[in-house]
């Protein structure tokens, strides 16, 4: 039984980090890189399509995506759905081939993005100490119910804690690469 809550909250503590990387992978950094664009949709046919449906996203250099279109048709509704994305990228169409240049960051938008950042690993340790209450709460209530003895309880929770303390440590690490990859020129 605390077996199965062990690795239970270990399992949603990883997929807390999966989730913090994911997040993190949308936040622009000064390189082109093809997961930019995952969050984009395209008005296509009257439907919200995910860009990488309608269009294979390359890298061309450090700083420009490429894209081709697979339906012609699809052209301008994509680079629609690219100017109105909250990235502040713009587009430049040549036949089915479109090339997305990145601007350089300016430093004050670097230090907005590390807040961001910040924010973002903030949420992932909450994220990460629910999990641990989580699972200290259900080992309490098998100590209540005497399914578990004290020593048992406590060694459980030191457990926990341990894989806490691992997967808040994963979580001040990713925060320091990215700060890192941030603050590159």
């Amino acid at each position: 039984m605390i077996d199965e809550i062990f690795e239970d909250a270990k399992e949603r503590m990883d997929k807390s980090i999966g989730a913090l990387k994911t997040n993190f992978s949308k936040i622009r950094t000064g390189r082109a890189h093809p997961s930019l664009l995952d969050n984009v949709m395209v008005s296509y046919y009257g439907a919200a399509t995910p860009l990488r449906q309608l269009a294979n996203v390359v890298v061309e250099d450090s700083r420009t995506l490429a894209l081709t279109v697979f339906d012609k048709s699809a052209i301008q509704a994509v680079e629609k759905g690219i100017l109105q994305s909250d990235l502040g990228l713009n587009p430049i169409s040549a036949g089915t081939t479109m090339r997305i240049p990145l601007p350089p960051l300016t430093e004050e938008r670097r230090k907005d993005l590390i807040r961001v950042v910040r924010g973002e690993a903030e949420q992932g340790r909450i994220s990460i100490r629910n999990i641990r209450r989580d699972a200290n709460g259900d080992i309490k209530d098998l100590l209540k119910e005497k399914e578990i003895s004290e020593d048992e309880a406590r060694a459980a929770e030191d457990n926990i804690q341990q894989a806490t303390d691992k997967f808040v440590k994963q979580v001040d690490e990713l925060l320091k690469a990215k700060e890192a990859e941030l603050m590159e020129i």
